[in-house]
C-alpha cells in the first residue's frame, strides 16, 4: 500500500468513528427525549418507596410531550401534544411550579377538581378517609417511623412512613385542585416538601399538567448513600442488590 493511500484508509477510518459517535448521540438524545430518561434520587420524601441513591428510568410518553421533554425547557410551544392524564397513585418527575427548573419527584394524590385534606396524618380525598393499614415501625438513619398502607379510590396500594400523628403538615385546610392541575404529596409524609405547601413558602404547591416530566417506572440501579455510583470498585457491597430492576 503506498503512503497516500495509507493515509487516505486512515482518514476513512477516522471518519467513520465520528460517524458512529454523532450517530450514537442523536439516538441517546431521541431516547432520553422522548422515551426514557435516567433520573437519581437526592432525598428522603419518597422512602421507603425510592430511596436516596436510587437510580430509576422515567417514561417521557406516558403523559405526552410539552416543552419539559425536551432538554433544558425550551419555550418552543404551550400544553401538551398526545396527551394522557397520570392517574392517581403514579410517582411522577415533574419541574418545580414556582421556578420551572428544578426536578421534584412525589406521588399523584390529587387530580383537577379534587378536594385534598390531611386530618390527624390521615389522608381525605373528596371527604372520604384513604384507607390505611398499619405495618409496623421502619427505622431510618436513626429515626423510627410508623409504616402504614393506603389504598387509593382507583385501588392503587403503595406504603407511607408517617413519624408523628399530628406533624407540621398532618393537619391542613381543604386544597381544592384547579382544573389542569394535580396534588402531588411524598411517601415520606413528615419528611416531605410537596403540594401541602405552598410556593410561596418555598413550597410546591399544584402542579400544572404542563409541568409534568414523565412517570417513574423502574429502579435500574442503586448504591447504598451517601456512596458514589462512580466507585465501580466497590460496587461489591456498596449496590443494593436487591433493588435493582424494581417495578414502580
Amino acid at each position: 500500500m503506498s503512503v497516500a493511500s495509507e493515509k487516505h484508509a486512515q482518514s476513512g477510518g477516522f471518519g467513520e468513528t465520528v460517524k458512529v459517535v454523532i450517530q450514537a448521540l442523536i439516538l441517546a438524545l431521541l431516547v432520553r427525549t422522548f422515551l426514557f430518561q435516567p433520573f437519581n434520587i437526592p432525598s428522603g420524601s419518597m422512602e421507603n418507596t425510592l430511596l436516596i441513591g436510587d437510580y430509576l428510568f422515567v417514561s417521557k410518553y406516558s403523559y405526552g410531550y410539552s416543552r419539559f421533554s425536551l432538554p433544558f425547557g425550551p419555550h418552543l410551544f404551550d400544553g401538551r401534544i398526545w396527551s394522557a392524564p397520570p392517574k392517581r397513585g403514579d410517582i411522577v418527575v415533574f419541574k418545580l411550579p414556582r421556578d420551572n427548573k428544578t426536578d421534584y419527584i412525589k406521588r399523584v394524590i390529587g387530580l383537577p377538581g379534587d378536594k385534598i385534606q390531611v386530618k390527624h396524618s390521615i389522608l381525605y380525598i373528596n371527604s372520604k378517609a384513604v384507607p390505611r393499614e398499619k405495618i409496623g415501625p421502619v427505622t431510618l438513619d436513626g429515626v423510627t417511623y410508623t409504616q402504614y398502607g393506603e389504598t387509593m379510590p382507583n385501588g392503587v396500594k403503595y406504603k407511607v412512613l408517617d413519624r408523628e400523628t399530628d406533624g407540621l403538615l398532618d393537619n391542613t385546610q381543604v386544597y381544592e385542585v384547579p382544573p389542569n392541575h394535580y396534588f402531588m404529596m411524598g411517601d415520606n409524609r413528615d419528611n416531605s416538601t410537596d403540594s401541602r405547601v405552598p410556593p410561596t413558602s418555598d413550597g410546591v404547591g399544584y402542579v400544572p399538567f404542563e409541568n409534568l416530566v414523565g412517570r417513574a417506572e423502574i429502579v435500574f440501579f442503586s448504591v447504598d448513600e451517601p456512596r458514589s455510583a462512580l466507585a465501580v470498585w466497590k460496587w461489591p457491597w456498596i449496590v443494593r442488590w436487591n433493588r435493582l430492576f424494581k417495578v414502580l
